[in-house]
């Protein structure tokens, strides 16, 4: 196994420490778990992209190691009562509509690439989770937390649109 696919791997195990972490309120532990298991998620493409070692394990578990370290957060948001359950739905619904897509898109050999409006929205999710982590600290971390929480679901629904606007023909397969 490759670096890149050691360090997706390393973001998966962090998924569960930072929950425990999070969970018996050690927010700055936790916050440290996050802020790692998400350097990892820059890292390890940038190495695989520059050594040549993309694999087809990378492609498929890299988007899908960022999104159980961001969702097992929204859940935890959630259950403490800082972001609504609603919200969740909707970012989940958007990654189920885009990642079926792409499942389809892919059995017929055809790859739906990451567009930049899905890129920004994932930039988001993670500096809004980065403040919530901490938001028990001081009440404006929560306020910066939430407006980029907002400003992540907005992106998620134009994202989403966009995946499904620029891929319609993946409908007719």
């Amino acid at each position: 196994m490759n670096l890149p696919n050691k360090l997706t791997i390393a973001r998966v195990i962090c998924v569960p420490i930072f929950v425990v972490l999070f969970l018996f309120k050690l927010y700055i532990w936790a916050f440290i778990v996050f802020v790692i298991a998400s350097l990892t998620d820059m890292f390890d493409g940038r190495i695989a992209r520059a050594r040549n070692m993309v694999t087809n394990f990378g492609k498929i578990m890299d988007p899908l190691a960022d999104k159980v370290l961001v969702y097992a957060a929204f859940c935890l948001f959630v259950q403490k009562g800082i972001m609504p359950g609603w919200m969740l739905i909707v970012i989940l619904a958007r990654e189920f509509a885009v990642s079926g897509m792409r499942t389809v898109a892919a059995s017929e050999g055809k790859v739906i690439a990451a567009g930049m409006t899905g890129k920004i929205k994932t930039v988001l999710q993670m500096f809004a989770t980065l403040f919530l982590i901490v938001s028990p600290y001081h009440q404006y971390l929560e306020i910066a937390g939430k407006i980029l929480l907002w400003a992540s679901l907005v992106m998620t629904v134009v994202s989403g649109a966009e995946y499904i606007i620029k891929n319609k023909d993946v409908f007719s397969m």
